[in-house]
């Protein structure tokens, strides 16, 4: 069953950076600096919205997480197909991405609802390996890139039709765990008491800090890798960047199933916290490894391993400490205050490149995880932390 709704999961989310991923080929009139980040913003906005709105009417919780996941995964499809059409329209194409974001929202809080929903003394490494799913969903568009020839309609195409595949799978296989707690009515005041809750503040606070580095080194690492194998003069640059982007990525899938086991072995704080501290020395180190090719991707695989395996730790870590009748609520809200901080270090990206220079771009991405891993130290000594992986903190 997980393996189901971990394909489900990795065909919806690869819509993500569809329209990001082919950036670097993209020839438009209206194509700049600006355009570029707007094109992942958009997304964001889309689901920072659509998060909310689950949030505030508890959609989740009230519709149901695999008819939610369904719908969402075929409404995301058709705005991200709708690319094919109108690509050469800025206005409309910001619009068909923040109705990608909007629908996504639908997707990924359900899936790891349903994830936990069948695990218990395993929920880490369920929730992990969902997470790892979404993280191989992300590299896919810069895989179809390269397959594609480094031409943009097969990657629009083919992220399309994998989420529609993914809603499919879940249609035909997969079914509510046996710890799925029932439908819950409507209840504005959910969100009130989630944010009174001491132990889930502090987690989405560590989650925060992690969502600061994660979504803004995804959207830009291909571009720099890109200027960084120009600059070293390696052939074909392009097709080179979106390779090791790729793999970068793909890295942090493995990364999640591995901290999701070792999570439910030696605890959530301690997992995220380690991830946090390696990670936030990658963001604040990389530009060392500009100039040289090998130790730049070295640098750069062992930041992909290290950005995204924490994640999925921090939802199950609410799905832990988040009333049982609220947990979708609780994962839509972290979910969604989570994606709209991202979008502040999407757009000060290009500001940092202009005033540092490439090489020290990422640095200010450092003092996120850094947080996050205080804000986790802080949890693991409350007692509520004992809720956390059957009592492993």
């Amino acid at each position: 069953m997980l393996l189901w709704i971990c394909l489900a999961e990795l065909g919806a989310l690869s819509l993500w950076f569809s329209a990001t991923a082919v950036i670097p080929v993209l020839r438009t009139p209206w194509m700049s600096p600006s355009s570029q980040a707007w094109l992942s913003m958009a997304v964001t906005l889309g689901f920072v919205a659509g998060t909310a709105i689950s949030a505030v009417f508890t959609l989740v919780d009230w519709i149901g997480a695999r008819r939610l996941f369904c719908i969402a995964s075929v409404g995301a499809a058709l705005a991200n197909a709708a690319l094919l059409i109108w690509m050469d329209t800025l206005a409309i194409v910001i619009a068909c991405r923040f109705l990608t974001g909007l629908m996504l929202a639908g997707a990924y809080p359900p899936g790891m609802k349903l994830a936990a929903s069948w695990f218990v003394e395993e929920r880490g490494f369920a929730v992990g390996s969902l997470v790892g799913a979404l993280t191989f969903g992300t590299a896919l568009p810069h895989l179809f890139n390269v397959l594609g020839g480094l031409a943009w309609p097969p990657v629009i195409a083919s992220t399309s039709l994998a989420a529609l595949a993914g809603a499919l799978v879940m249609v035909a296989f997969v079914t509510d765990g046996p710890h799925l707690q029932g439908r819950s009515p409507f209840n504005p005041r959910a969100v009130i008491q989630l944010a009174r809750a001491r132990g889930v503040v502090l987690a989405s606070v560590g989650y925060f800090g992690h969502m600061w580095e994660l979504y803004a080194m995804w959207t830009w690492l291909g571009l720099y890798l890109g200027v960084a194998f120009a600059q070293a003069g390696l052939t074909d640059a392009p097709r080179l960047a979106s390779l090791a982007t790729a793999a970068v990525i793909a890295t942090g899938g493995v990364g999640c199933i591995v901290a999701g086991r070792l999570a439910d072995h030696i605890g959530r704080t301690a997992t995220t916290m380690l991830a946090m501290l390696g990670s936030g020395a990658c963001a604040a180190g990389i530009g060392l490894t500009f100039a040289h090719p090998s130790l730049l991707m070295l640098v750069a695989l062992v930041w992909g391993l290290t950005v995204v395996a924490d994640s999925a730790q921090f939802s199950t870590a609410i799905s832990e400490l988040a009333p049982a009748q609220y947990v979708g609520t609780a994962l839509s809200l972290q979910t969604c205050l989570g994606f709209l901080l991202t979008l502040v270090a999407i757009r000060l990206y290009p500001l940092a490149v202009a005033a540092w220079g490439w090489p020290a771009s990422f640095a200010f991405l450092a003092p996120g995880p850094f947080i996050g891993t205080l804000a986790m130290w802080r949890l693991r000594r409350l007692p509520e932390s004992l809720k956390l992986a059957q009592g492993r903190r």
